[in-house]
């Protein structure tokens, strides 16, 4: 039986049931632990990054993984025709990896952002989202590795569980994915057909994109969990049939999409807007484990991690309606997080504040604060993450654009960010 590599990172939860599906479907499961001899990977036929939560989603899904030394094996396997399969969490590492959806040089070109559940043009919801969902299969029957066993067209009902799975694509390059046929998988209702609207749509993605293939076919970043359920067996008989008589695929044109990342402009608090900072009591695991993560591609780096609020009012707001807001708990939760001041940027201090384009939760604690505690003079709430870098060495400078270049602390194409000098 051919050898599926089924590759855990601290925090991965989905191993058994990915091992059974393979099973199942006459294929040979390997555990394989991020800390074995990653080396030795290149004797499997295939590999498997399973889900859950690496590194407990710190910075964001899948991004500390993907800057785990065994990706290099992964990619140069994967040049040979090695098929690898990435599902939720998974998808999420091939995705910040860049090997889905595959540009030259493994460029990161798109984003698996967080949840934003929308109807009618509203937000309903944001975070983890655990449900069914219907996915129809709307790529060529042979376009990929892991799609033989179905008819185009064909619909299966699967599991869905994540907090960040919804899929942003440059219109650019969104075209260049369709018109390569990469766009494997879509969310749609019981009759075939797509729906923007949730709960067909479970994360807001763009196109009811479920999963994306790269240019040869052979890698794919899956959000739903078919290795769940037998319904999602077809997955894995293709693999199967690939790794058996692997074949040409009928389209695999490369991309020729130019990433385009703006340059970070200085934060400037709006007329009308205040904000403030929020730190940790307790010790911050997630700037613990980006430091650890730095220090390990040889940046020397203290992190500090903060959440920043910005609120817009349409007057000024009175001191009942400040102290309303901070006793809210809806911005902070006084039991383990305390107001706080920024640090101050210096010549190795370096501060850059994040936030998402969308701004989804935002939009859910203007509605909640204006709603349920009667803050009426309140109009707009934005929250981000205030990233402060403590940099060693003789060059700070070039440190910090090595640093920039990992994109540890932001996805371009789902956040917005503004150096911080207050």
């Amino acid at each position: 039986m051919k050898k599926i590599a089924v590759i855990q990172f601290p925090g991965s939860n989905c191993e058994r049931e990915s091992m059974l599906a393979l099973k199942r479907n006459g294929l040979d499961p390997i555990p394989f632990l991020w800390n074995q001899n990653y080396q030795s990977l290149a004797a499997c036929d295939g590999f498997f990054i399973v889900g859950g939560f690496s590194y407990e989603d710190r910075s964001r899904a899948g991004v500390i993984a993907s800057l785990d030394p065994l990706i290099q094996v992964l990619k140069r396997e994967s040049e040979k025709g090695k098929p690898v399969l990435g599902i939720c969490n998974g998808a999420q590492v091939l995705v910040e990896t860049g090997m889905v959806p595959g540009l030259e040089n493994y460029r990161l070109a798109m984003a698996l952002d967080a949840n934003r559940r929308m109807s009618d043009g509203e937000v309903v919801g944001t975070g983890f989202y655990n449900g069914w969902v219907n996915v129809k299969m709307t790529a060529n029957t042979r376009r990929s590795a892991f799609t033989s066993a179905f008819e185009t067209g064909e619909v299966m009902n699967i599991p869905v569980a994540h907090a960040e799975g919804r899929f942003v694509v440059p219109p650019t390059l969104l075209s260049q994915l369709k018109a390569n046929d990469q766009l494997l998988f879509r969310y749609v209702d019981e009759t075939g057909e797509a729906d923007p609207n949730f709960p067909v749509n479970p994360n807001g993605s763009v196109e009811n994109l479920a999963a994306v293939c790269n240019p040869p076919g052979n890698v794919m970043a899956m959000m739903p969990h078919p290795e769940r359920t037998t319904n999602g067996d077809k997955i894995f008989s293709s693999l199967r049939e690939y790794l058996h008589t692997p074949f040409a695929n009928i389209n695999s044109g490369e991309l020729h999409f130019e990433p385009s990342i703006p340059p970070f402009s200085d934060y400037e608090v709006p007329e009308g807007a205040e904000t403030f900072l929020v730190d940790l009591i307790i010790t911050d695991k997630e700037a613990v484990s980006v430091e650890q993560a730095l220090a390990g591609l040889g940046h020397q780096v203290k992190v500090k991690r903060q959440t920043h609020w910005e609120l817009g009012f349409s007057e000024a707001p009175s001191e009942s309606d400040r102290k309303s807001l901070l006793d809210s708990g809806e911005l902070f939760n006084s039991n383990k997080e305390k107001l706080a001041l920024s640090v101050q940027s210096a010549g190795n201090v370096f501060q850059i504040l994040v936030r998402h384009k969308e701004g989804a939760v935002g939009q859910q604690k203007l509605k909640a604060l204006q709603e349920w505690f009667g803050i009426k003079g309140l109009r707009q709430v934005r929250r981000g993450i205030l990233w402060t870098l403590e940099i060693a060495g003789d060059n700070p400078t070039q440190t910090l654009q090595a640093i920039l270049n990992t994109h540890i602390l932001y996805n371009p194409y789902a956040h917005e960010c503004c150096w911080y000098r207050r």
